[in-house]
């Protein structure tokens, strides 16, 4: 994530987290370090994974106070193990303190979004299917989760409901059928824009084919109703397949030869990877 993205994207969400945390001061912190000193703490990870937010991770006491210094011994994407030194940061002690939480909270949440993705990425090593995520994100936290997805190998879909028409069950019985649904996206909708429509057996797929949506996603489908879908679809729009994708069946799925698989659980599910700030000392 660059410096640009950073300060028009995301320092005003940092902001908010540290104030969630500090809403008027940090008592503890002020208890026992009533006046400025230096020191140094270590970043150290406490389980294999992928780390992704390093530079949130930074950006949190940067906000606190710009002289922080962190020297990471790692940078974004690097697999790290149990016990491995990630960096060291300096700077006045009172800050180190109050912005640890924080910190680590998003360090930790994008790490673990990572590398989730990162072993679910792996099985499809040799396929032409790229893995995406969805909206399914926590909320205030998408642009840091999603990014935590393309570090850990895999793709994001549609940011948000601005950037991408996706037309789902609920928008088809608004509208009254897939076919119509589609036609008014496309009189609605600038021409650049895509339109992907969400089906849930073959009747679905042949009208959703005929009504020229881009791309059809293949929702809930079972192995073989997918198969035959792709047969139906030949080529004449992209595929994506969606829901009860797990790391045991996404080979298989892969196999039938869809364009994308789509996983909310890359980040409504992923666990946090363990990482801590520890040794404190003053310099």
């Amino acid at each position: 994530m660059n410096k640009i993205t950073m300060n028009l994207q995301v320092d005003h969400l940092i902001r908010e987290a540290l104030r969630e945390d500090i809403s008027s001061e940090d008592v503890t912190t002020n208890s026992v370090m009533k006046e400025a000193a230096q020191g140094e703490v270590e970043l150290l990870c406490k389980q294999d994974g992928i780390v992704a937010g390093l530079g949130i991770f930074e950006r949190v006491f940067q906000l606190l106070d710009e002289n922080t210094e962190v020297k990471f011994l790692c940078k974004d994407g690097d697999g790290i193990k149990n016990g491995q030194l990630m960096a060291r940061v300096t700077g006045d002690i009172r800050v180190l303190l109050s912005g640890e939480r924080v910190a680590l909270n998003y360090l930790q949440r994008m790490s673990g979004i990572a590398t989730y993705t990162n072993s679910m990425a792996k099985l499809l090593d040799g396929t032409h299917t790229k893995l995406l995520d969805t909206r399914k994100t926590t909320p205030n936290m998408r642009i840091f989760e999603k990014y935590a997805v393309k570090v850990g190998g895999g793709y994001n879909h549609r940011y948000n409901l601005s950037d991408g028409v996706l037309l789902k069950d609920n928008h088809i019985g608004a509208a009254g059928s897939v076919a119509r649904a589609i036609k008014m996206a496309k009189d609605y909708a600038p021409f650049v824009r895509k339109i992907e429509v969400e089906v849930e057996n073959l009747d679905m797929v042949k009208e959703a084919v005929e009504a020229g949506a881009d791309i059809i996603m293949l929702d809930n489908m079972s192995t073989e109703e997918m198969k035959k879908a792709i047969q139906i679809i030949d080529g004449r729009a992209e595929t994506e397949c969606s829901g009860n994708v797990t790391k045991e069946n996404i080979s298989n799925v892969a196999a039938i030869g869809v364009d994308y698989i789509s996983s909310g659980a890359l980040t409504h599910s992923a666990p946090i990877l363990d990482i801590s700030l520890k040794n404190l000392h003053a310099i």
